[in-house]
């Protein structure tokens, strides 16, 4: 695997930062993962200005044009095909860049609802400080299912832990948490509210067992239809709001980068 430390390329497990760097000690830092496509990086700018606003949020000095910098050396150096590439920045400063495998990824989920506490002080911030979303997705695989749900302790749906939520209890309409629920702004959803006829509304948990069809979203992911929420099948299983949502998506992205998505 390869990777960029401050402008330098080298092996990823050659990359080294100070055990002192609070990026390590305490999760401070922010960080962005791309899809590539042939090689191709899918919505960097999209990308890169979300890694802005999150470094913004945390007062964290950031220089998006040497980012930006580092991942054209990356790419030039790393010659990848389809990958992912994952960036980040941290409090001491450092800039760190890879190129990593794409995850082999299931045909369809089931999810398992998970409790879960948003912190509201970093609404908007994509941080380092990922443990709790790592955990739930732990917690959920050992409840046998693929990924976590996550719903606030008074029963509001939120997301999954690095994807959007998106559902639809009547078969023909798309429902996802709106931004002030305190979700993270997911680029994915972003391109999918812009093309789609979707509702931003709260969806409480007890709503759940009505629903027909559902998926995750998001960049790595694109659009991944749901087989079960709490061991509940779900009657439409890759149904046709998923199928037009995931459409949709793979054009967004063979329109900007003149590549075959999916």
């Amino acid at each position: 695997m390869l990777a960029i430390l401050d402008g330098t390329v080298m092996p990823a497990d050659e990359v080294r930062i100070s055990a002192t760097d609070e990026g390590l000690l305490r999760g401070d830092g922010v960080f962005e993962v791309v899809r590539l496509y042939d090689g191709r990086p899918f919505a960097l700018d999209d990308h890169l200005a979300r890694m802005e606003r999150s470094a913004a949020n945390l007062r964290l000095p950031l220089d998006t044009d040497a980012v930006r910098a580092d991942l054209a050396a990356l790419l030039e150096a790393g010659r990848p095909g389809d990958a992912v590439l994952r960036v980040l920045v941290t409090r001491g400063g450092r800039r760190i860049g890879f190129i990593e495998p794409m995850p082999e990824l299931p045909a369809t989920l089931a999810l398992r609802t998970i409790i879960y506490s948003p912190t509201r002080i970093l609404d908007g911030v994509k941080s380092l400080s990922y443990g709790g979303n790592m955990l739930a997705t732990r917690l959920a695989c050992e409840q046998g299912a693929d990924e976590a749900l996550l719903v606030t302790p008074h029963g509001r749906v939120l997301e999954a832990p690095t994807s959007s939520f998106f559902c639809s209890l009547d078969g023909r309409t798309l429902i996802t948490a709106p931004l002030e629920d305190h979700i993270l702004a997911s680029i994915t959803r972003g391109r999918l509210l812009a093309s789609c006829d979707i509702e931003e509304r709260s969806i409480a948990a007890d709503e759940l067992g009505a629903v027909r069809e559902a998926f995750l979203a998001s960049t790595v992911r694109e659009v991944l239809p749901v087989h079960a929420i709490d061991d509940r099948p779900l009657p439409a299983v890759d149904g046709p709001l998923t199928s037009d949502a995931a459409e949709r998506v793979r054009a967004h992205i063979e329109q900007e980068l003149g590549v075959a998505a999916g």
